[in-house]
């Protein structure tokens, strides 16, 4: 990568050995030990670039003059429990969601936390006054295997309840999850169905997991299941489906998160969100006269605003739940135990987020960064507006560049689910490529 290298959203992402090399691997290493001096602990997904990308990366580290543990293939929110219970910072070598082709490097703080923006500066500093290494491929040390049976144990500590009245339907989306998530929830009683447990270097996201849950949908239906999970690459968030086939998702689980423990005088509080939740989410809490502080988008936005505030809870949209007094950062695995305890107390996905609340009509839209035109669509915006006759509180337009894809994600709501609709059309007519 050539260049000042910039954190994004969530670290530093781009094309495997393109953008995301050996040598700025090795170079982010060499940072790290010089911004921390706790112990190191490094995971990575199961991308066929993550062992080498993880390799270099402890080179740098040792290097670097940094104690340094190898964790092997191991979920983001298992290496920050890890650098939790051993008084140590992580380093992750993933890309979340994205395609195989693709990889990422972020840096968990202290405690496994998300690294606020001075200390990632630091780390910035530090990575692009780095000194290069001359090899081209590294050689890592054995991994350490007791830290994901210490996870796995964590987490089933944390949730340890019968789950055995539920047929759960699992998507592991080829990824990190693959290595702990059937063990895990069989410990809990549940019949399992799993999915997308079988990676290969090249197929993680590969038309499933959290960001296509469309073969989870089909499952849950042709089972006749109770509950469906998918994760994403590194297993950081959750996508659920109910058993009537219907993808719920970060707000409908926070909503119901949020009532739960608001009836257990636990929630502590207020509910922290992003800019991207439904409107509907915002007029649930309302109901509930629970207070809501919305934030940017991204995770590490999230955990900031709820230490702020001192609440435990919040999350997005798009699956990243963070309870704050169990674990670090959002974890996909933690969140998918709560939710089979949810149901099992409190009854059926379906019936509890029909209830709880009404979506509004949203719609996502991602346009191609250098075909993106913003006067464009607010002309679009404008006039639809004006001819459906729409009021400032019946509608919204959000107009974010992605942290983590070179595309421009437009987001609509409104009362009016006819203005979505046509909203979305005019949009990709007029953005096609």
């Amino acid at each position: 990568m050539e260049g000042t290298v910039r954190f994004g959203t969530d670290g530093i992402r781009g094309r495997a050995y393109e953008e995301i090399t050996v040598d700025l691997a090795y170079r982010l290493g060499r940072a790290v030990a010089t911004v921390f001096t706790a112990p190191v602990y490094v995971g990575y997904d199961t991308r066929e670039s993550s062992p080498h990308l993880a390799a270099a990366v402890l080179t740098g580290l040792r290097d670097g003059g940094a104690v340094c543990t190898n964790l092997g293939c191991f979920t983001t929110p298992g290496v920050a429990f890890i650098a939790q219970r051993r008084d140590g910072v992580g380093v992750v070598v993933s890309a979340s969601h994205n395609p195989y082709f693709d990889n990422g490097l972020k840096v968990l703080g202290l405690g496994g936390t998300k690294l606020d923006h001075a200390t990632e500066e630091a780390v910035s500093r530090a990575l692009n006054c780095a000194a290069a290494n001359p090899v081209d491929s590294f050689e890592a040390p054995p991994v350490d295997a007791s830290g994901e049976r210490d996870y796995a144990l964590h987490l089933r500590a944390l949730v340890p309840t019968d789950l055995s009245t539920l047929h759960l339907v699992i998507d592991c989306a080829n990824g990190a999850a693959s290595h702990v998530a059937r063990d895990l929830f069989a410990a809990t009683g549940a019949q399992l169905t799993m999915l997308h447990d079988q990676p290969d270097g090249f197929n993680i996201n590969e038309g499933c997991g959290s960001t296509h849950p469309q073969d989870l949908v089909a499952h849950v239906r042709a089972l006749g299941a109770d509950l469906g999970l998918a994760f994403d690459g590194d297993a950081d968030r959750l996508i659920s489906v109910d058993s009537t086939g219907t993808v719920r998702d970060g707000d409908d689980l926070m909503i119901l998160f949020t009532k739960d423990l608001l009836r257990r005088e636990r929630l502590g509080g207020g509910l922290v969100v992003t800019s991207m939740s439904n409107l509907g989410l915002h007029r649930a809490m309302s109901e509930m006269d629970v207070a809501v502080v919305e934030t940017d988008v991204g995770d590490r936005n999230v955990l900031i605003a709820m230490e702020e505030n001192g609440w435990p809870f919040g999350g997005e949209q798009s699956g990243h739940l963070i309870f704050r007094d169990l674990a670090p950062t959002g974890d996909g695995l933690l969140t998918g135990l709560l939710l089979g305890d949810l149901v099992v107390r409190r009854g059926p996905l379906d019936r509890q987020a029909n209830e709880a609340w009404h979506r509004v009509p949203q719609a996502l839209v991602n346009v191609a960064r250098d075909a993106y035109d913003e006067a464009l669509v607010h002309e679009v915006f404008d006039e639809l507006r004006l001819r459906y006759g729409l009021a400032d509180e019946d509608v919204r337009l959000l107009i974010r560049p992605s942290g983590t894809e070179p595309v421009v994600r437009v987001m609509i709501e409104a009362l009016d689910g006819s203005f979505v609709d046509e909203f979305r059309t005019r949009l990709a007519g007029l953005f096609r490529s």
